[in-house]
């Protein structure tokens, strides 16, 4: 695979300078590509190219540069090149509103823990991968998430929660709290007798964590629902809605009572929980339920490119809230988009990308498929 750059004009909706994108990525040691380093500019970018030439791997090495484990949720030493021993690593140079920044992660080889990673930020290491929310916004769509919107309801919470992080950073720390202190929870009174007041305690953190991650969640979904108005009309509008006892309480409920509902909620579970080995309350069990409007449909009813065009419309939507609540320009990350759409969606998924003046990334096997945009892309 090559990556030409091309010195095509950018169009008008494009030639402001961007407020972030990627000018330089190195990769060492990442999967397939044992020494790779391409210069960019702020215009989309097109990796054209065969299956298992590593179009793939490119945009996981960008995915992580935001928090969590990128957009294959691989293990950290699945990652390392089977070939090579040196440490993986990706090294970003990228232009921001705020100047130029130098973003460097990659395997910790010191480390007993071999999914640990090192993140340095222009040159200073960071204590944790969650600083990385606060200088990089992303988005993604991957076939893998093809199957989302009819899954069980654990993979549709997963996916809202990874969205709430770049639109609000705190928001993993609270589901790290939250996890921690319910599997906490869980040991304890699988082990039994539990400590009352250690129980107490944990449960706190659980009803506090748990009210603040339903707030978050409610509150991007509220943006959600405004930018999906104004997404391409080739695109279906999806109607978007929190399943849970916290999500739904807050509608009319001020946020302490909230929190002392679930707390009494906990402590009344726990014969249950310690049966089970489960937790049975808690913001852990919500769901988001998406709605074709046009259709009235539950989306895991829709057909599968009218599920696909959902997915896109709402993260076009995602893109458009991180610009407009934010004021960050994410990178969007598209992988094999094109080969799943027809050409009046395919032209106006480009249009949109044009038009909110991100940095996207795009992959697949036929260079075709990508003319609408070539004339304004680099290939």
């Amino acid at each position: 695979m090559q990556i030409a750059l091309s010195a095509r004009p950018i169009p008008n909706c494009n030639s402001t300078p961007q407020p972030l994108n990627i000018s330089r990525l190195t990769l060492t040691a990442f999967r397939n590509h044992r020494d790779y380093t391409c210069e960019f500019t702020a215009a989309p970018v097109v990796i054209a190219g065969a299956n298992g030439s590593g179009k793939t791997n490119l945009l996981e090495a960008i995915s992580l540069l935001v928090p969590g484990r990128g957009l294959r949720r691989a293990e950290m030493a699945d990652i390392q090149s089977l070939h090579h021993n040196t440490p993986w690593a990706v090294a970003t140079h990228l232009r921001t509103a705020f100047g130029d920044l130098s973003i460097g992660i990659g395997r910790d080889p010191n480390a007993t823990d071999n999914d640990r990673r090192l993140v340095h930020i222009d040159g200073q290491n960071a204590r944790s991968q969650n600083a990385l929310a606060d200088h990089v916004a992303m988005a993604w769509i991957t076939p893998a998430m093809d199957g989302i919107l009819n899954e069980g309801a654990s993979a549709r919470r997963k996916w809202l929660d990874r969205l709430v992080y770049s639109f609000n950073p705190a928001h993993s720390g609270r589901v790290t709290r939250y996890e921690k202190a319910m599997r906490e929870r869980s040991r304890l009174l699988r082990e039994g007798p539990a400590d009352a007041h250690w129980l107490n305690a944990l449960e706190s953190e659980m009803a506090q964590s748990g009210v603040a991650i339903a707030a978050a969640r409610r509150h991007l979904l509220q943006q959600l629902r405004t930018a999906i108005a104004e997404t391409s009309g080739a695109f279906p509008r999806a109607d978007l809605a929190l399943k849970g006892m916290a999500e739904e309480a807050l509608d009319d409920q001020p946020a302490l009572i909230i929190e002392d509902h679930l707390r009494a909620a906990l402590a009344r579970t726990r014969g249950e929980d310690a049966q089970s080995g489960t937790c049975s309350v808690g913001v852990h069990r919500s769901d988001l339920a998406v709605t074709h409007r046009a259709k009235q449909c539950p989306a895991e009813l829709c057909s599968t490119g009218e599920q696909k065009a959902l997915m896109i419309a709402i993260m076009l939507a995602y893109v458009r809230t991180l610009l407009q609540h934010r004021n960050l320009s994410p990178l969007f990350l598209l992988d094999d988009i094109a080969a799943h759409l027809d050409d009046t969606r395919r032209e106006a998924l480009f249009e949109e990308i044009l038009t909110l003046k991100v940095q996207a990334w795009l992959t697949g096997t036929d260079t075709d498929a990508f003319a609408p945009i070539l004339p304004y892309a680099q290939l």
